[in-house]
């Protein structure tokens, strides 16, 4: 290979792969362009995903602490929602990130274009301009595809509405409407729908399966759906959308499903989030021998590979859910043999000084090795605390390694140990010996 500080690399799609990438390629001395519509780094985490949602989930808890503080004696004036100066606050935060983004494209001296990409071939790339117009034709020695996705819509479903909005128009808040639908119980729509419902909206969800975040398990979901049911109007399992009609101030919606009562019903917007897709459809990808694999590293001519044993997933609801390696379903499928250790939040000191003692900690273990396979959290700042579970998991942690190390008392991250105590029968604020 020649010289590392000569290699021309490009990476199409500023997001947190794109941006991520590269960055590293240029501390790894290589000469880099990152391409992106955007006028800086970003993608759709910042832009229109992660991070606005999480602004507004924040306001959204806040909200929901106000009115739960009655509950300690402590009452507040309702609370009046400045829309503008709200939405002025979340693109704030977007702007303050993304522009450091660009900030540190320049220390880093990453060439960064405003502009779309297509392929010449392997190693040409054709740059339209969005903001400064023209095009260029540019060659590169390797070039990293970082093109993020997007919202996915059932195609039947597609009507020519400004009503129907997917999770972008939703982060715009252009209005609380009355009474809004959201098509899927995912993250997406239960995070959104969460937000919506805490600002005054008459929330009603649908979902197909049977129950709320099918990829979950039940134990961890129950909790949050038996809070969603106070929060939201309604929530339809088993149920599905089968039309939606325009209407001059609201779409009309018609479910099918054995549990709907009201077959037909009206709403002021519709949220569809089914899920999201690649956006791989890169004019001229044909004419290239893409293959996908660890990029900067392979191509600084290091021996990588991509095996992580966990990656955890973060669900941003109120309580939240959070879970890394082996689930309860995965284990199930697999047949394979499992010890399920459980801690709950009801015997947390931390848990019962917030008034939140609903959450559960659980880590499925090897019964024969007594490793740590798999970790499930629900409740307040469970994505805070799922890092630990991962780490147990990349390390091989035994039960006794985590129920071993010293946690802060009093805190939630008590509750990873105590969980793991419980597996040996030796929990300090909870008696349950272990099984014979």
């Amino acid at each position: 290979m020649a010289n590392i500080s000569s290699f021309r690399v490009a990476v199409i799609g500023g997001g947190p792969g794109g941006y991520a990438a590269a960055f590293l390629a240029a501390d790894l001395g290589m000469k880099v362009t990152m391409i992106d519509p955007e006028v800086n780094p970003g993608g759709v985490c910042l832009y229109r995903g992660c991070i606005p949602s999480k602004a507004l989930l924040h306001v959204a808890k806040l909200l929901e602490e106000a009115e739960q503080a009655r509950n300690w004696g402590i009452e507040f004036a309702a609370p009046k929602v400045d829309l503008n100066k709200l939405r002025n606050w979340k693109e704030g935060v977007v702007k303050k990130l993304t522009g450091g983004l660009g900030q540190l494209s320049k220390q880093r001296k990453v060439e960064f274009v405003q502009g779309k990409a297509a392929f010449v071939n392997g190693t040409t790339l054709k740059i339209t301009k969005t903001a400064a117009g023209g095009e260029e034709n540019l060659t590169f020695d390797r070039i990293i595809i970082a093109t993020g996705s997007r919202p996915t819509v059932i195609p039947s479903l597609k009507i020519d509405s400004p009503r129907l909005i997917d999770s972008t128009g939703a982060l715009d808040l252009q209005d609380i409407p009355q009474t809004l639908l959201v098509i899927g119980g995912g993250y997406i729509g239960l995070e959104l729908g969460s937000v919506y419902a805490t600002l005054g909206t008459k929330v009603t969800c649908v979902e197909m399966m049977p129950g709320l975040l099918p990829g979950a398990d039940r134990d961890l979901v129950l909790p949050l759906h038996k809070r969603l049911e106070k929060l939201f109007s309604a929530i339809l399992l088993n149920t599905t959308v089968k039309s939606l009609k325009d209407e001059k101030n609201a779409i009309r919606v018609t479910f099918e499903g054995s549990d709907v009562k009201e077959k037909e019903q009206v709403f002021e917007r519709v949220l569809m989030s089914v899920g999201r897709r690649p956006n791989s459809e890169i004019a001229g990808l044909d004419k290239t021998k893409v293959k996908v694999n660890a990029a900067v590293e392979a191509i600084a001519g290091h021996k990588v590979a991509f095996e992580p044993n966990a990656i955890p997933a973060v669900v941003f609801t109120d309580p939240e859910i959070a879970w890394a390696g082996l689930t309860e379903t995965q284990a199930k499928e697999q047949g394979r043999a499992i010890s399920v250790a459980k801690f709950p939040w009801a015997a947390s000191g931390r848990a019962v000084t917030l008034d939140r003692m609903e959450g559960l900690t659980k880590l499925l273990i090897d019964p024969k090795t007594e490793r740590v396979l798999g970790v499930g959290i629900v409740g307040p700042g469970a994505g805070e605390l799922i890092a630990e579970g991962v780490l147990a998991i990349e390390m091989c942690a035994l039960a006794a390694d985590v129920g071993m190390t010293i946690h802060p008392h009093p805190t939630l991250s008590e509750t990873m140990m105590e969980s793991a105590e419980i597996f040996y029968g030796q929990a300090t604020d909870i008696y349950r010996p272990k099984k014979a």
